[in-house]
């Protein structure tokens, strides 16, 4: 069985050979409409990696945040005899 990257170029070229066929128009075309995804598609992995960060939002301040933390703690720590 074949790796990955031998499977993609078998791949390409089976499109490669389905396109020669086309007019130069259309050629252009689809290089455009190719171009056009990739950017989308690299524009949407930027995108979804920056909304990652940033995304909680609060009225309270810092120090108001941690002292709830704090206070929300709970010990059930036991301690068993030997």
């Amino acid at each position: 069985m074949g790796t990955t990257a031998e499977k993609n170029t078998t791949l390409i070229d089976g499109y490669v050979g389905m396109l020669v066929n086309l007019s130069t128009t259309n050629k252009l075309d689809l290089i455009s409409k190719l171009t056009a995804s990739v950017k989308t598609d690299l524009t949407n992995k930027k995108s979804s990696f920056k909304k990652a960060y940033g995304a909680f939002e609060s009225k309270k301040s810092a120090e108001e945040i941690i002292e709830e933390i704090r206070n929300s703690r709970v010990s059930t720590r036991q301690i068993e005899a030997f």
